[in-house]
């Protein structure tokens, strides 16, 4: 009886044994998963590694070297990186946008059968290509309206006349169609020609060489993408926090230096040698400033404000040309209004590098701003409105030329 009594206990065991291995199995599958999500946890500042260790004031929502893949993902989850990503990576496609926008963009043409002129006048234009036989390949003004709404003409004109040489050659052209009795009639239809002949001018020359400006689009580009590659990528390994952190440092050098190239060009185009000089000594700087930053050393959280004065000192590098234009155009208002710009964009550049030495606001409160409003993200948007400000100083700068070519220099 006994040995039986044993052998129903023992059955039993083996059931409840079966009924419970289910159950266990389950548990193990959740276990894993719990351990896989508590993995991927964002820690504290404590209890990262050493190369991790950059702002004290930022104490928690750290991510410890996470594979690649949860790395990447986490573009699209919280935590102290996600707006240093995305306020870089909005402003690369925004500058993207402008890029192919600029590119595409064509020199507004004039409408004759728009213009809000007396059709007397209307009909000078129209005999423009008989008053101006030095200039054989000039499209049939009747045609002008319907031809150049989208493109300009590909004609090859002779390369030795300049552009205010053209406008002086259709003010000239154009009838004095005026009463000699009226003195307000003659000074609004001199006005009259004068505006004509600004219209037509830009119509016949190639635009100015657009280069310099797309060279600072391009800066500008490379300098967002890799910032915000840096903060996504970094906390992987120290191996690649080591390379991002190069790759960043370099797309700052590249934006500072290419955003003289507009200013610097197209303010010194008829005097090579300034020209030559200026870009040549910014692009040397901001190679040096590169060569720099590859120093296992740079990188140390001692040597921030050491960065932040470095490339502050090439910002302040452009004051030398900006007054040379100053003093070379001071009678030009285009010299004024990009000057304007130029100081604007150097406020925010110097505001925020201010920011990033001092790490304002998060000093003051640590651990208040680990998610939004830490001085790193506030130095990225003002990065973002410096290079925009200095895209609309490059504007005016590509339409003064366009029209001025070099004449007042």
């Amino acid at each position: 009886m006994d040995g039986v009594h044993h052998m129903s206990e023992d059955s039993e065991l083996i059931s409840e044994t079966i009924e419970k291995l289910p159950s266990s199995v389950s548990r193990e599958g959740k276990g894993k998963r719990l351990w896989k999500k508590v993995k991927y946890q964002l820690v504290e500042y404590n209890s990262l590694p050493a190369y991790l260790r950059d702002n004290e004031f930022i104490l928690g929502h750290y991510r410890p070297e996470w594979p690649l893949k949860q790395v990447l993902l986490s573009v699209f989850s919280i935590h102290n990186e996600t707006l240093n990503v995305w306020t870089h990576l909005i402003g690369f496609f925004l500058f993207l946008s402008l890029t192919i926008y600029t590119a595409m963009k064509v020199p507004k043409v004039v409408d004759l059968h728009s213009l809000q002129l007396p059709e007397v006048l209307k009909a000078d234009l129209h005999k423009l290509q008989e008053c101006l036989p030095s200039l054989p390949n000039m499209p049939d003004l009747h045609k002008l309206s319907g031809e150049l709404k989208s493109t300009l003409p590909s004609i090859d004109l002779l390369p030795s006349f300049s552009r205010w040489h053209v406008m002086d050659l259709l003010y000239n052209c154009l009838p004095e169609r005026f009463s000699h009795s009226n003195q307000t009639d003659v000074c609004v239809l001199r006005s009259m020609k004068e505006d004509v002949a600004n219209l037509i001018a830009p119509l016949m020359l190639r635009p100015i060489t657009r280069w310099p400006f797309f060279a600072f689009l391009g800066g500008a580009m490379f300098c967002l993408l890799a910032s915000s590659t840096c903060h996504l990528l970094s906390c992987h390994s120290e191996r690649l926090t080591y390379i991002l952190l190069r790759l960043d440092y370099a797309g700052i050098a590249a934006l500072i230096s290419t955003s003289f190239y507009p200013p610097v060009y197209y303010s010194f185009m008829c005097n090579p040698f300034f020209c030559n000089l200026y870009l040549g000594f910014i692009t040397l700087l901001g190679v040096a400033t590169i060569l720099v930053s590859l120093l296992p050393v740079f990188q140390n959280p001692e040597f921030r404000t050491i960065r932040a004065s470095l490339f502050l000192g090439m910002g302040l590098s452009g004051v030398a040309p900006i007054l040379h234009k100053l003093i070379l155009f001071w009678h030009q208002p285009e010299a004024l209004y990009t000057t304007g710009y130029e100081v604007l964009m150097g406020v925010f550049y110097g505001i925020g590098a201010l920011i990033y030495a001092t790490r304002i606001p998060e000093r003051w409160m640590p651990g208040k701003f680990d998610i939004a409003g830490h001085s790193h993200q506030l130095f990225h948007v003002l990065v973002v409105a410096g290079a925009y400000t200095h895209y609309q100083a490059g504007l005016v700068y590509l339409k003064w030329r366009d029209l001025e070519g070099c004449r007042g220099n």
